[in-house]
């Protein structure tokens, strides 16, 4: 089977993909030379009563929960139609930052409708890539051929929209999923037409097991990412200096920075200094570079003299720094120590008892056995009828507490009378929840604050006003 193109976008309810969902899902398949093949995809998906969207969210997108409501599909007919449909063998799932957002809905979506949340990005051929960072690569090493926007800050943008107007490519509606599908695609055309060897490269030196022999050769070699600042192209000359130590990844040090400052610190103070957040926080030099997210890098031959001028990378910092971090041989142990310590912070925060209204952001606490793979193919396979009296022993907890909310969401009709009194019990607790900290109240009071800014527009006050009654229509009576 040849090898396709599935570029895809969606449209949420908010930012968390363990907490937010899926309202609209678009895509378009290609074949390698980025010609469409079949008709565009472009799907609403029912925003269940147990949920409230961010305000903000719906501003930006125009999608109110009662559009996906009055023309969607449940979530369990969505990953249905995604699995066997969209992710068909030998595709490569293709997004603008869907390695970052797109793809982390995706997961936690399937999670919840007892799907394997990540064969659909690996087995039978399939794979993912992102035409973000390739977009950024293609700006710090070889911008001619396309017009690179700027933010009203002066600071390079690379937003698709942005991409688009400058670049006269068709994108009639920022933030609705399908405009934005058919202006990634002409984004990807015009790199792989004015920069086709960049292009290829990536695309060829996106997986695992070209990515990890690059970077644990231990040379310095150059890296595109949204971590790095945007006065460098978000592009540096960055080397490996440790393992992570439970990821299929490497850290990696920026060579602009000299390491001595780095070198007396001890692994507590390197954490401290990792995890600072605050906004005018010294830039630290160290990210983590997962192997299979398709990072877009590069040896360091590829940087011509018009690139180090552009991106201000002078060989001879560099090499001076290589050579420093060289001889600092216990750095690397010691950031390693540093991201325990930060982990272990984590850990200690996660509660170990699995909490009903929070397994749905349970994905990443475990894989699933082999043998509750099989008995989530039951739930899969179930109809209303039968899951009414369906009952599965799963050895893991999550998928237990994980069936009753997989009914009540996508086939409510099953639900015999005790599993809906536990249903409205189970909203009164996720939504309201906390008092004056609840989500119901949370919810409300942003949709004050924002009916309260001047200048909205006809839209906008539309949108909050159905908003409110959204919120008004799910919400359960107080207990």
């Amino acid at each position: 089977m040849a090898t396709t193109f599935y570029f895809f976008d969606l449209e949420t309810s908010g930012f968390r993909a363990r907490e937010d969902r899926i309202m609209q899902f678009a895509g378009q398949r290609t074949d390698k030379d980025l010609k469409p093949i079949g008709d565009p995809d472009n799907i609403l998906i029912k925003m269940t009563d147990d949920v409230l969207p961010q305000p903000d969210a719906i501003l930006i997108t125009g999608i109110t929960p009662q559009a996906t409501r009055a023309g969607g599909i449940t979530e369990a007919e969505f990953c249905k139609y995604f699995v066997e449909q969209i992710a068909t063998p030998d595709t490569i799932m293709v997004g603008f930052n869907n390695i970052r957002f797109d793809n982390e809905f995706i997961r936690f979506t399937l999670w919840r409708n007892f799907y394997d949340a990540y064969e659909w990005s690996w087995k039978n051929g399939c794979s993912t890539w992102d035409l973000l960072d390739v977009t950024r690569m293609t700006r710090g090493l070889r911008p001619d051929g396309i017009k690179w926007p700027f933010a009203p800050d002066g600071k390079p943008s690379n937003r698709l929209e942005s991409l688009a107007s400058i670049n006269k490519l068709e994108h009639a509606n920022a933030h609705d999923a399908l405009s934005d599908v058919n202006a990634t695609i002409d984004m990807a055309r015009l790199v792989k037409t004015k920069q086709p060897k960049l292009f290829d490269y990536l695309l060829a030196n996106r997986g695992k097991n070209k990515v990890a022999p690059l970077v644990t050769s231990g040379q310095p070699l150059i890296y595109t990412s949204g971590r790095y600042p945007s006065d460098w192209q978000k592009t540096t000359v960055a080397v490996m200096v440790a393992a992570h130590p439970d990821k299929d990844a490497a850290l990696m040090y920026d060579v602009r920075i000299d390491p001595e400052q780095f070198a007396n610190l001890s692994p507590a103070e390197l954490a401290k200094r990792w995890q600072d957040r605050e906004e005018n926080a010294p830039y630290f030099p160290v990210k983590i570079l997962t192997y299979n997210r398709c990072p877009a890098i590069a040896p360091i031959s590829t940087l011509d003299k018009a690139s180090e001028e552009r991106l201000q990378l002078q060989k001879e910092i560099i090499d001076k720094h290589f050579a420093k971090l060289q001889k600092q041989t216990d750095l690397g142990d010691k950031l390693v120590a540093a991201l325990e310590i930060t982990n272990k912070k984590y850990k200690d925060q996660q509660s170990l008892v699995v909490d009903e209204t929070k397994v749905d952001g349970a994905l990443y606490d475990g894989f699933v056995s082999d043998a509750d793979k099989t008995k989530m193919r039951v739930v899969r396979a179930a109809d209303a009828n039968s899951l009414a009296d369906l009952h599965l022993d799963f050895a893991d907890e999550r998928l237990k507490y994980l069936l009753p909310l997989y009914k009540a969401r996508n086939f409510p009709a099953s639900l015999a009378e005790d599993e809906v009194t536990w249903w409205e019990n189970f909203k009164q607790h996720r939504l309201l929840g906390g008092d004056q900290k609840s989500k119901a109240a949370s919810y409300f009071k942003r949709l004050g604050e924002l009916a309260q800014q001047p200048g909205l527009s006809p839209e906008q006050q539309y949108l909050l006003e159905e908003l409110q009654l959204y919120g008004q229509s799910v919400l359960p009576e107080p207990q």
